[in-house]
């Protein structure tokens, strides 16, 4: 008999159990995943590669432009500043600027921090603005505008001379104190701010009282052409919490009062135009009252110059009487000649008798 044909097996069929597939499969991902972090570790080290690459790259350029930036650049002789070009509007003198900034010439023309020399210039009391140039390869120029006083400031209720007092200081329209080294013969002619005792005076501080920014806004006001050429401040007393008594070039005497400046200055126009159409001067004005405001005038030239200077209709004539009558009758001594012309005597009116 022929043995049986074996079947043949399906191809479908699993060659191994459960537990065989299991382990097979944890071998496969073990494979896997160390193949997946060989390749993460390539890429990582690719990229590290490739930092510090560029890195050493940057360094590199930095290096030789630094090296490069100081040969050609900050140890040239050609950028050596030769030149300081300083120009000013006001008192403040060259070395006195050239100190405060500490520029000299001599220096590396890039070296040279414009922006710090701009503040430490900024900083004195008499500077208003700065601009500062630097011109290859060996000029710096230096512009200040100064700040422009528009009146002295004390705190003393009367000063004879702001020259030559410790406590006056010159202040600009921004309320800065400033004390020059240099007076010009214009800032006697500014007007003065009295009794100003409010606040701790300072050069370089600003005024923080509400009667010197009061006093200085009457200033600005005034400035008007009108008021400027028929009313010239001269002096301005801030001594009085409730008003301010202002004095012009004419003596007259006009109290403000803190509020409301310019429909106190447009009053005081029409009593200067009034003044003006009756030929008379003011004296004293009070223009702290609403209504029926207090006025006086000056008296005339004309009456003042006559009260003084016009002699008596009938002069009166002294004649001299002897002390003892004996005297009279002794001898007069003789007199010594003298070179001097002999004087001239004045007749006087006989008495009639009845």
């Amino acid at each position: 008999m022929r043995p049986a044909q074996r079947r043949p097996q399906s191809r479908n069929r699993r060659v191994s159990n459960v537990r065989q597939r299991r382990q097979q499969h944890l071998l496969d991902v073990k494979v896997r995943s160390r193949k997946a972090a060989q390749h993460r570790a390539r890429r990582v080290l690719a990229v590290l590669s490739r930092v510090v690459l560029l890195a050493a790259l940057c360094a590199a350029i930095y290096a030789g432009t630094r090296e490069g930036a100081r040969r050609l650049f900050f140890e040239n002789p050609d950028y050596t500043v030769k030149t300081i070009e300083l120009q000013t509007d006001g008192t403040l003198q060259r070395e006195q600027i050239l100190d405060a900034a500490d520029l000299h010439e001599g220096e590396n023309i890039f070296r040279v921090n414009l922006s710090r020399v701009h503040d430490l210039i900024q900083q004195l009391p008499q500077t208003d603005e700065v601009q500062i140039v630097r011109k290859l390869p060996s000029e710096i120029d230096v512009r200040v505008v100064e700040r422009k006083p528009v009146a002295w400031i004390t705190s003393e209720k009367e000063i004879s001379d702001p020259f030559a007092s410790d406590s006056a200081f010159l202040v600009d329209a921004r309320g800065v104190l400033m004390k020059e080294k240099k007076l010009l013969p214009e800032y006697l002619g500014l007007p003065v701010i009295l009794g100003c005792s409010s606040e701790w005076l300072e050069v370089g501080k600003v005024v923080e009282s509400p009667e010197a920014k009061t006093a200085l806004e009457l200033l600005r006001l005034s400035s008007r052409s009108f008021l400027q050429m028929r009313f010239q401040i001269r002096e301005i007393d801030v001594s009085e919490s409730y008003r301010l008594l202002v004095t012009d070039k004419n003596h007259s005497r006009v109290m403000f009062g803190y509020n409301d400046l310019e429909t106190q200055l447009r009053r005081l126009e029409q009593f200067l135009v009034y003044c003006d159409d009756s030929k008379q001067e003011l004296a004293t004005l009070n223009l702290l009252v609403q209504r029926n405001i207090p006025v006086t005038f000056a008296p005339r030239p004309v009456a003042v110059i006559n009260d003084t200077i016009e002699p008596a209709v009938e002069p009166r004539i002294m004649k001299a009487i002897p002390v003892h009558p004996s005297e009279t009758m002794s001898p007069a001594p003789k007199a010594r000649p003298s070179s001097k012309p002999p004087l001239k005597t004045i007749p006087t009116q006989r008495q009639k008798t009845d």
